[in-house]
């Protein structure tokens, strides 16, 4: 088979390098908000023009060809030698950018954001903070894009090349019809019950499917969707079955619910934020993530 490097495409590169970092076809297309199809789709173009297989897909997964090991290398480092040059046009033509465009899941705490704004007026270099709350999807897309600087999120998929902090971790509550006290309920008890769920945007339908994947057990849901949190609330109280959502995200201390305990600790949700490496703010997000993390540790102890 001919092959014409001449006419790569940079999307089926930038796809073959998500899949080598997370091991997974799936996982690859839900980091860039595609579908698996044209993820798969764009590599199958990429491996015609370079003449053979990247990667072989087994019962255990996906991995490299012997081609692969060789090419896949290559085609990081190019990746990098092209993103870099766009982060030095930008350094070097907006010398002055005084933002700090953040993008925030829905499932990101009030207080995190808080910390977030005062955190950007204590850099060296003041800057302003501009938030956009947006799903999952979105922010990933934006962030891909250029359009984002720095995104607080679920850590519950992968964003390859991408830098990444914990920088929050909250402990999961159940809200039952039934919950008369306080008292914890361990996962394997409460995962017998019927469970309400969101739409899958803002990381919180993930997490619990990854949860209950986790443990090997079904997840039982209610047929329909809830809108937002406090409808949760409302159809656990009709009794259409239970909810598992952050702490935070109860709309009063005083609505009942359980913490959720996995063996006697409790069941916690992490969130990160993501940002590009190449970024020309790259020292000053690194400054805020790491300060968020440093205050999250310090809240903790």
């Amino acid at each position: 088979m001919a092959m014409a490097t001449d006419r790569l495409n940079l999307e089926g590169l930038r796809y073959a390098q998500a899949v080598a970092e997370t091991g997974s076809f799936s996982a690859a297309a839900r980091a860039y908000g595609v579908t698996q199809p044209a993820l798969s789709n764009g590599i199958a173009k990429l491996e015609e023009r370079l003449g053979d297989k990247l990667f072989e897909r087994s019962p255990r997964g996906v991995t490299p060809t012997a081609f692969g090991v060789r090419i896949l290398p290559l085609i990081e480092r190019a990746l990098a030698a092209l993103d870099a040059v766009g982060a030095e046009a930008r350094r070097l033509t907006e010398p002055g950018e005084q933002k700090i465009r953040m993008g925030v899941s829905p499932l990101i705490a009030p207080h995190l954001v808080a910390r977030a704004y005062s955190m950007v007026q204590g850099l060296p270099a003041p800057r302003d903070l501009v938030l956009r709350e947006a799903n999952m999807q979105e922010l990933r897309a934006c962030l891909l894009a250029g359009q984002l600087d720095i995104i607080l999120i679920p850590a519950v998929a992968a964003m390859p090349r991408f830098e990444r902090r914990v920088i929050d971790v909250e402990p999961i509550v159940v809200v039952s019809p039934d919950t008369a006290e306080a008292t914890p309920v361990e996962f394997t008890e409460a995962g017998k019950e019927q469970f309400i769920l969101v739409p899958d945007t803002c990381g919180l339908t993930t997490f619990t499917t990854q949860l209950f994947q986790a443990h090997e057990m079904p997840l039982n849901t209610y047929p329909g969707e809830a809108a937002s949190y406090r409808v949760l609330e409302d159809w656990t109280k009709l009794g259409l079955g239970s909810a598992l959502v952050p702490r935070s995200k109860l709309t009063s201390p005083d609505v009942c619910h359980r913490p959720l305990h996995d063996q006697g600790r409790e069941v916690q949700i992490s969130f990160e934020a993501v940002w590009s490496a190449t970024s020309p703010l790259g020292p000053d997000l690194l400054r805020l993530a790491d300060s968020l993390a440093v205050t999250r540790k310090q809240s903790h102890t």
